[in-house]
């Protein structure tokens, strides 16, 4: 399946980002990779379905490659496709779903997004980051701010005044992360690489669920 986009993480750089803060030799690495690889979260079907509503209600069309998603890491090497995918397997068999709140509205500048708020989901993070260390350039080594963006690439008069409409009408809700999504990026379109989904016992507790607009 192929998810088109116009790169890595809408609005927040591109796909050949400098690396930050680590002389191994994943600095290498990270210059040659020519197909980066994207991590998402992998969002239950139907708690994902209210923010692609509005992503498709106001994200410009024209730019408007791909789904709702929670990106986890930006920019990995595809050279190490299958140590990737070991990790996230090693990963899954040790975490069941995540219950993540969806927190509040967040301006982005240009756009809005909802912020994510999981202690589980940033364990696992942190865990990813130091296994992906030697690879990581400086957008994944920023601090963490998990996130699905419902708009971005509009002045920042459109985005002020969807932020206040959504912040206005806000209430927090539950969201279930079932697993991770790995995308192989090529210039333009996402593809996607593999599913590995959280099959171990250390589940959260769902709570009530609400509702978006």
């Amino acid at each position: 399946m192929i998810n088109r986009h116009s790169g890595p993480c809408e609005g927040d750089g591109d796909a050949n980002g400098g690396y930050a803060g680590h002389s191994t030799e994943g600095i290498a690495d990270q210059v040659k990779t020519v197909q980066p690889l994207i991590l998402t979260s992998h969002i239950a079907p139907r708690d994902l379905e209210p923010f692609e509503r509005l992503r498709q209600q106001h994200f410009p069309s024209d730019r408007n490659f791909l789904s709702a998603h929670l990106t986890m890491f930006h920019r990995l090497p595809g050279e190490y496709t299958d140590r990737i995918v070991e990790t996230t397997k090693d990963i899954g068999q040790r975490n069941g779903s995540i219950a993540a709140k969806v927190s509040g509205v967040r301006h982005l500048g240009n756009g809005v997004a909802y912020s994510i708020e999981s202690p589980q989901l940033l364990a696992v993070h942190i865990e990813l980051r130091a296994a992906f260390m030697p690879w990581l350039g400086g957008q994944d080594m920023q601090k963490w701010r998990p996130h699905i963006t419902v708009q971005n690439k509009v002045s920042r008069q459109t985005a002020g005044a969807l932020y206040q409409r959504l912040a206005a009408d806000f209430r927090p809700v539950v969201i279930n992360i079932t697993g991770l999504d790995l995308w192989r990026y090529l210039g333009g379109p996402w593809e996607h690489q593999t599913t590995t989904l959280f099959l171990g016992l250390r589940a959260t507790h769902l709570i009530s669920r609400g509702q978006l607009p």
